[in-house]
């Protein structure tokens, strides 16, 4: 089972991103975890994820034709290392997280339910929807 994610931001053109993330650990037998474990979760396989994506910036790279072609089409064709990669903090980002949630930054929906709070239960099934909906507010409200 893996929990399928998605990322959205409110008014903006670009196409929704998505992502699975293995179950949480710590949920129960029933599925059930609690929203502010499950965030944290996320976050820590995302930190992780980005803090190996770093690591292998400090080598230089072979590039595959499509790897290339792909560098053309964007822009930019860097093969090269980068001296000091930044490294994500894991407890810092999970503060953030948790924050930007209980500050209205950013919505959870789960299987088309929202959440509202970060002690609220919620249940994870095989099929699970887990999106992110980063909320922007108008200039003076």
């Amino acid at each position: 089972m893996a929990v399928h994610v998605t990322t959205r931001t409110l008014g903006s053109r670009r196409e929704a991103t998505g992502f699975e993330v293995p179950p949480p650990p710590d949920a129960h037998d029933d599925g059930s975890i609690v929203l502010r474990d499950l965030i944290e979760h996320v976050v820590r396989q995302q930190v992780r994820l980005f803090n190996a994506r770093q690591a292998d910036r400090r080598f230089d790279r072979v590039l595959t034709e499509p790897q290339i072609r792909e560098g053309r089409e964007k822009g930019k064709v860097d093969p090269a290392a980068k001296e000091d990669p930044t490294e994500a903090n894991a407890e810092e980002a999970v503060g953030a997280a948790l924050q930007a949630f209980e500050d209205g930054m950013y919505l959870v929906i789960i299987d088309e339910v929202e959440k509202r709070s970060l002690d609220e239960p919620v249940y994870l099934s095989s099929n699970s929807r887990l999106v992110f909906v980063r909320l922007t507010f108008l200039a003076g409200a």
